[in-house]
């Protein structure tokens, strides 16, 4: 059984719970990704924020990105599934939800499943 350990991008970045809109925008740049996973100060997952997100919740809401946060966007428990379940288990739970990106959970320490 292949498990989401041995395929999940390891050592996941976050962005912070209090980061700008602007200053998350700028790490999805600079990583070259479309979404990440933000934390918060203390260093757990409290949800994930896309590049659509940033699109449709602030910048065509006309709100302001420099003073719009990530946490902002935390209004739902995010869908995790942890490190040791199976691959068949992790895409049935990114189908039940509709999400593309999983953060993958091991312990307190944080991946990424991404399919597509």
């Amino acid at each position: 059984m292949v498990t989401a350990r041995e395929i999940m991008t390891p050592d996941a970045e976050c962005v912070g719970v209090n980061d700008t809109i602007t200053q998350a925008a700028e790490k999805l740049r600079d990583l070259g990704v479309g979404s990440m996973p933000f934390c918060g100060e203390d260093n757990r997952l409290k949800g994930m924020l896309t590049d659509r997100d940033i699109v449709i919740g602030c910048i065509a809401a006309g709100k302001d990105p420099n003073a719009m946060t990530a946490g902002e966007f935390g209004n739902e428990k995010p869908v995790t599934i942890g490190a040791d379940d199976s691959i068949d288990e992790a895409i049935a739970t990114m189908k039940e939800h509709k999400v593309r990106r999983l953060p993958v959970i091991d312990g307190h320490d944080l991946g990424n499943f991404q399919v597509g």
